[in-house]
């Protein structure tokens, strides 16, 4: 963990956890390294302004969301005050709301909640669980989610739309089955269906 403490002339002093060793000073336009750093203690503070910048979102996500809930009148101004273009801000605030703090996943970024906040929170769930298990980057989810999207979207005319009635606990299990596959519940069941004729 990296702390900062303030410098004399007002910038702040990046220092490592486990002791008094400067890696950088900060301030609000600049950031500057010691010529003397090591590539390992580059690297751990590169991960770190990395995972600030992807904590920023939902900090601002969650503020917005809490000001709108609070102080109605003051939202808009809030919005407008910032130093990010409106439209960003509405996203943040959108996903903040979209991902209640005990459905974010950690190990993924605020993008990838962005790529699926518009899903339903089963479609969401199933898509952000593929990403973190399969180590998929944003762009790897988008591209799953918009395949998917399309071979949905390319239906033949003769399609016939079942509709079945099973207990929760079965479907459980056959969804459990079909991420194992890497698949949606639809094609593994196709695919099961198939197997069998």
């Amino acid at each position: 963990m990296h702390n900062a403490m303030t410098a004399g002339d007002g910038a702040r002093v990046l220092s490592g956890g486990g002791g008094p060793e400067a890696l950088g000073e900060v301030e609000r336009t600049s950031l500057r390294l010691p010529r003397d750093m090591t590539i390992a203690a580059w690297q751990r503070l590169g991960e770190r302004i990395a995972g600030l910048s992807d904590s920023s979102a939902w900090w601002i996500g969650d503020w917005l969301v809490f000001g709108q809930e609070r102080f109605p009148d003051r939202y808009k101004r809030a919005m407008a005050e910032t130093t990010l273009d409106y439209q960003t801000l509405r996203n943040y605030a959108w996903v903040a709301r979209r991902f209640v703090p005990d459905r974010r996943c950690a190990g993924l970024t605020f993008q990838h909640h962005m790529e699926v906040a518009a899903l339903t929170e089963e479609e969401q769930d199933h898509w952000l669980d593929f990403a973190s298990r399969l180590s998929w980057s944003r762009n790897e989810l988008r591209k799953q989610v918009r395949a998917s999207r399309e071979s949905a979207d390319e239906k033949d005319e003769s399609e016939v739309r079942l509709s079945v009635r099973i207990a929760q606990d079965r479907l459980d299990r056959w969804e459990a089955a079909a991420r194992k596959s890497s698949t949606t519940l639809t094609e593994w069941m196709g695919a099961v269906l198939d197997r069998a004729v």
